[in-house]
């Protein structure tokens, strides 16, 4: 059973990745005076350079417009059927003609 990673403070993970961009000291330290993972240390400022347009990749703010929008254009397809559903219906109501009336 997995378990998830322990989330930390913004301001905490500022702090590693400001200390870490100044490339004074390893990875390896930094993450060991923090009490954190190395491969964490790297995660972060890894993000930062990608959010700060230093390395290429999508951004966190891409990155939540894309979950946006993906969860947008499902509930659109999801209403688009209920649409295509009632038009069916409705169709299939006209083509049969209204009930109970006599044509002469």
């Amino acid at each position: 059973m997995s378990t998830m990673p322990k989330a930390f403070p913004k301001e905490f993970r500022d702090d590693v990745v400001a200390i870490a961009l100044r490339r004074e000291s390893s990875f390896a330290q930094i993450a060991k005076d923090f009490g954190i993972s190395e491969s964490c240390v790297q995660r972060w400022v890894k993000i930062a350079e990608v959010d700060a347009g230093r390395r290429p990749g999508v951004s966190t703010g891409e990155a939540v417009e894309n979950r946006e929008l993906r969860r947008r254009g499902k509930l659109l397809e999801q209403e688009n059927e209920i649409l295509r559903r009632a038009a069916a219906y409705l169709s299939q109501a006209n083509l049969s003609g209204p009930r109970g009336s006599t044509r002469s």
